[in-house]
């Protein structure tokens, strides 16, 4: 997956939810940079934010994008916890 292609499939992801992708290209960048490196390093779409155990178990936990809307960062700030992801204004 290219990063035209991962930005797609995010912005197809939020389309139909009260979240949007973070207007901020610079961060969504740096996000997409990071999973893209963990999948090309551990073979899945691993969240950069967040640190891995190396247990199969735990990294699945860790696919981006994550349940995020369990997270305080949602429930307080409006953003998923890596901040790809913001809750519609």
């Amino acid at each position: 997956m290219n990063k035209d292609e991962l930005r797609h499939a995010w912005e197809s992801f939020a389309e139909k939810n009260d979240f949007m992708l973070n207007p901020d290209s610079g961060h969504v960048g740096m996000i997409m940079d990071g999973l893209l490196a963990n999948e090309r390093d551990f073979g899945l779409k691993l969240c950069p934010c967040r640190l891995r155990d190396g247990s199969r178990k735990r990294d699945l936990e860790l696919l981006c994008p994550c349940n995020f809307k369990t997270h305080d960062t949602w429930k307080k700030e409006g953003r998923c916890w890596c901040g790809l992801f913001v809750r519609r204004g």
